[in-house]
């Protein structure tokens, strides 16, 4: 069997690395096309602009709030209608997903400028297109992974401290997925068997925030940059994107993606309602209760969902959880890579336990 690895060109990490985004543009090409969210276009580039026009020509576009298709083809457009060398990406998942989708219709390089560490989406070459209202509608695999991600870890540290827990909720998937994966030799984003490397860095991911995360919650809530951060941030970024795109995805994004059915979810963050996710795969795969108490322990640790109602969920009905599972276990989700039995109804009923263990644990 062949095993398939996919990795960045170039991963730069640090406080100050921002400041090298222009040197990052230079070596790609003369003319660069940003896109970037509203807070990062206001906030954080005009410090950034000038030097980087002293390297390379600029167009600035900001995004338009889901990645989708609609989005995608008026930022093609506007490419189009500027020209460029590259594309650099400036913001959060959806931002950054959305200028690879760009990059690659232009067949250009991209540079990815994560500026929160709440998805492993910088690293990448997945795609999530989601409809206009912001339901999942499709992964698409793109045949390049970003030519480069730079994350300033001061930026991410002086970003709510919400959105590094989220990212851990993200990371939190990444060796459980990457476990049933590898037990059931299931395919990765490539369409291949992980490697040894996949494994082995799925599962620092997992050691790292389990250990540093409570630590680089509270630098974050502080605004400032330790090795804790550090640490959880290229867990965040790095490792969990590495180990979810080179070893694979199972139930936990699965559900994710089916909870994004329900409009009550909207104001949760992907990582959020992957995290829960993972709560419930716990049961669907028979793990051992010592693990599933380290589980529980770490989420409640970090601030992450342990019941429906943590989702705004709390009045779910049946037919809704029934909704989640049917959109979960829909072909070609990567549900079906669990080595387990799976159908909609054992999806309801392990976000069911999953629900309940969360609850008793508030009672106790």
């Amino acid at each position: 069997m062949i095993s398939i690895s996919l990795f960045p060109g170039r991963y730069v990490q640090g406080r100050g690395a921002l400041s090298r985004l222009g040197q990052e543009c230079a070596r790609m090409g003369p003319k660069a096309f940003v896109i970037a969210s509203p807070y990062p276009r206001e906030h954080l580039l005009p410090a950034v602009l000038p030097g980087m026009k002293e390297r390379c020509d600029l167009a600035v576009e900001s995004f338009g709030r889901e990645c989708s298709d609609e989005e995608i083809g008026r930022l093609s457009g506007l490419f189009g209608q500027a020209g460029g060398d590259l594309v650099v990406g400036v913001g959060g998942g959806k931002t950054l997903d959305a200028a690879k989708a760009v990059a690659h219709l232009a067949k250009v390089p991209a540079i990815m400028v994560p500026t929160i560490a709440s998805t492993d989406a910088p690293c990448s070459s997945v795609c999530v297109v989601y409809d206009t209202q912001g339901t999942f509608k499709r992964l698409d695999c793109l045949p390049r992974n970003p030519d480069a991600v730079l994350v300033d870890t001061q930026v991410v540290a002086d970003a709510p401290a919400r959105f590094l827990a989220a990212g851990m909720g993200d990371a939190l998937a990444t060796w459980f997925e990457a476990e049933s994966c590898r037990i059931k030799q299931a395919p990765n984003i490539a369409g291949a068997l992980g490697s040894m490397t996949a494994y082995a860095l799925a599962r620092l991911c997992w050691d790292t925030i389990r250990e540093y995360g409570p630590a680089a919650l509270a630098s974050c809530a502080g605004h400032a940059v330790t090795p804790a951060l550090e640490k959880v941030v290229e867990a965040n970024t790095l490792l969990s994107g590495l180990g979810f795109e080179s070893a694979g995805l199972a139930a936990a994004h699965s559900v994710h993606n089916g909870f994004t059915a329900l409009p009550q979810t909207r104001a949760y963050y992907h990582g959020e309602k992957v995290a829960f996710g993972v709560l419930a795969s716990l049961f669907l795969t028979d793990k051992p209760p010592a693990l599933m108490e380290q589980v529980y322990g770490f989420c409640q640790a970090v601030g992450l969902p342990t019941t429906l109602a943590d989702l705004g969920l709390a009045e779910v009905t049946g037919q809704d959880l029934r909704r989640v599972a049917e959109k979960a276990c829909a072909p070609g989700e990567t549900m079906h890579n669990e080595p387990c039995e799976i159908s909609p109804e054992v999806v309801v009923d392990a976000i069911k336990a999953a629900d309940e263990w969360g609850r008793r644990l508030r009672r106790a």
